[in-house]
């Protein structure tokens, strides 16, 4: 099977808040959500992910709504496990959920969700979601103890954090945690996924990683769609990730 793209459309809605912070629903609020997500779905992104943070930073709840009646791909909902965001889950019904980190001092997600201090809360937050039907994954560093955890709370899947691969001087070691982090994630039964900070000159060597599911990426695309648009960024992306094997 084919590895899949998941494009993240949060920046484009970074870009409107800078101008329309107050008045996201305005007639003239630019750049639109809606409009990204479906020139993504044109260039042949396989899913959308979004991200509804506790201080609406970017999305805003009534974007998310939006993106999913406007575009008909799978949506990837990335929340922090607060009451607030699990509510917002469960009114949004989207087809997965990414539990990830959020702390307000962060520009963007910075390092995974910690499975082990937070087993039991995160546990509790997977169980509630997959009762309502939405499937599970767990935003995880590349460790195998968090890997393990994963599986242990019946996960559906885990997105490995692959930011100290993509800032690191010499990768090879990230790689090599990151090979080891999927094989495991393989052996015990989840679909394993990555993000951040991929981009368009590190891919191929983070096509070494066997077993990869899908990838969610979304600044690199997004700042390359500022020359190209989103339509071609995505395709090109998708050119990149041509002739992936999961199988190692």
């Amino acid at each position: 099977m084919s590895l899949l793209l998941g494009v993240n459309i949060d920046h484009v809605a970074t870009l409107r808040q800078a101008r329309y912070a107050l008045l996201p629903d305005s007639p003239n609020a630019e750049p639109s959500v809606v409009e990204a997500a479906l020139e993504a779905k044109a260039g042949g992104a396989d899913s959308i992910t979004v991200h509804v943070r506790g201080d609406r930073r970017h999305m805003q709840d009534a974007d998310v709504f939006r993106v999913k009646e406007a575009c008909d791909l799978p949506l990837n909902l990335e929340l922090g496990i607060t009451e607030e965001m699990m509510d917002l889950a469960f009114r949004l019904k989207p087809d997965f959920a990414c539990l990830v980190p959020e702390t307000r001092e962060e520009v963007t997600t910075e390092g995974g969700l910690d499975v082990v201090a937070l087993f039991g809360t995160a546990r509790e937050a997977v169980k509630r979601l997959k009762n309502a039907g939405i499937k599970v994954s767990l935003f995880i560093d590349p460790d195998l103890e968090h890997v393990e955890e994963a599986a242990r709370m019946d996960a559906d899947m885990i997105e490995l954090h692959t930011g100290a691969f993509a800032n690191a001087t010499d990768p090879a070691v990230e790689l090599a945690r990151l090979v080891a982090a999927a094989e495991l994630g393989h052996e015990r039964g989840l679909q394993v996924n990555a993000g951040h900070g991929i981009n368009y000159c590190n891919l191929p060597q983070l096509l070494e990683i066997p077993y990869l599911a899908e990838l969610n990426i979304g600044h690199s695309i997004i700042s390359r769609a500022m020359t190209v648009g989103m339509r071609q960024a995505v395709s090109e992306m998708l050119s990149g990730m041509k002739g992936y094997t999961s199988a190692p």
